[in-house]
């Protein structure tokens, strides 16, 4: 395939991520695919990223996740200074046939502006779509600059004007699903993991008060704002409460963390999250949101532990309910379903995996839609 795709991952996180790193590692899953199927990738990320590609562009040297934590004012050029190089990167050349952009709101901003003699440009979504709406409700990307969602589910509540521009959704994957359904079973402990960032959304404090009710053992995986690990958060001090995550961890989550039935162990990543996830009973979603992609969902399924969660966002979507998890629409109930999550076939939840969410699976998705991008750009050109 002769096609050249600009990947904009951005300035926050090299890709892959050293651990935790949503976007940067769904970037991390796709452009290999992208690769083997023929595509000419340009990655536009930090120098520190090592994802083998064909060219790449940074005007950073290391990611810039830390600066999130600061005032406005003194953060607000980060973004825009990568997408500056970005821009001045496709001034200077004629070769790339798309970009495909991931960077929030200001990517997509920069896309739409860059006028007819920009490449088409293809923005997905991974976030909520409430957010923005003096952008997402204006958006007029010119014929040239389409999105895409991560779940059917978050581009229905999209506003109208991010509707019009949308050419569909790819659900998210993972590299453990390839081969899933010949992966040999894992022993399973009686504990239950949440995986993933935490913040209020994702429910880690109605997980940890449940498991104390219940009596069943939990681990929540993931960091508290910036800090990865227990150890670093204890360290900042109280400076660290002025992030809401942290706040909301100390006090919302912390009280019932006793370090035995609720233990919190910070990031993990590799194989440390691979072994937690496929030892344990079920993974918990006890979401307030709608989740718009649900990266964590998938790789439980490929790991042969099904799903625990709230009817909210993407589950539905991703879960069938009764073989590969449960879910309800009640927050409360959801304490029974974990002792009921032992009675379904681990395997079911692999087979899944290995059909839906292989990385070849959305790389072949997303080809189809950079093709579909460039036909609608092609057409609104000639239209002009």
């Amino acid at each position: 395939m002769s096609l050249t795709v600009l990947m904009n991952a951005g300035p926050w996180l090299s890709v892959p991520p050293p651990g935790y790193g949503g976007i940067e590692n769904v970037v991390a899953t796709l452009v290999p695919e992208l690769r083997r199927l023929g595509v000419r990738v340009v990655l536009a990320s930090v120098e520190t990223s090592t994802l083998p590609v064909d060219e790449r562009i940074s005007v950073f040297p290391d990611g810039q996740f830390h600066a999130l934590q600061r005032p406005y004012n003194q953060v607000c050029g980060v973004a825009q200074a990568h997408l500056h190089g970005v821009v001045r990167a496709l001034r200077a050349r004629d070769d790339i046939d798309l970009v495909h952009d991931h960077v929030e709101a200001v990517g997509l901003a920069t896309m739409a502006a860059m006028g007819r003699d920009a490449p088409p440009a293809l923005h997905t979504l991974h976030w909520d779509l409430a957010k923005h709406p003096e952008l997402y409700g204006n958006l007029d990307g010119g014929g040239r600059v389409r999105v895409s969602g991560v779940s059917a589910s978050q581009l229905a509540r999209a506003p109208r004007a991010l509707q019009e521009h949308s050419v569909g959704h790819v659900h998210l994957s993972t590299p453990l699903a390839v081969g899933a359904d010949r992966r040999p079973r894992v022993a399973k402990g009686e504990h239950v993991v949440i995986l993933g960032r935490i913040n209020p959304g994702k429910g880690q404090d109605l997980g940890a008060r449940l498991a104390r009710r219940v009596g069943f053992p939990l681990v929540l995986a993931g960091p508290v704002g910036p800090y990865h690990r227990p150890e670093d958060l204890a360290a900042a001090g109280d400076e660290a409460r002025q992030n809401p995550d942290v706040r909301f961890f100390y006090e919302h989550v912390a009280p019932h963390v006793d370090g035995d039935l609720v233990r919190w162990v910070g990031t993990v990543a590799g194989a440390e999250r691979d072994d937690l996830v496929a030892g344990a009973r079920a993974s918990l979603f006890p979401l307030r949101w709608e989740e718009p992609g649900g990266t964590a969902v998938v790789e439980s399924l490929a790991l042969g532990t099904p799903v625990v969660a709230t009817a909210r966002g993407c589950l539905p979507e991703l879960i069938e309910h009764g073989r590969t998890g449960l879910l309800t629409a009640d927050e409360e109930e959801l304490g029974d379903l974990v002792l009921a999550a032992g009675l379904l076939d681990e395997d079911e939840c692999r087979r899944e995996a290995a059909t839906r969410f292989t990385p070849e699976v959305m790389a072949q998705r997303y080809v189809e839609l950079y093709q579909q991008v460039r036909r609608l750009a092609a057409r609104s050109l000639q239209l002009a």
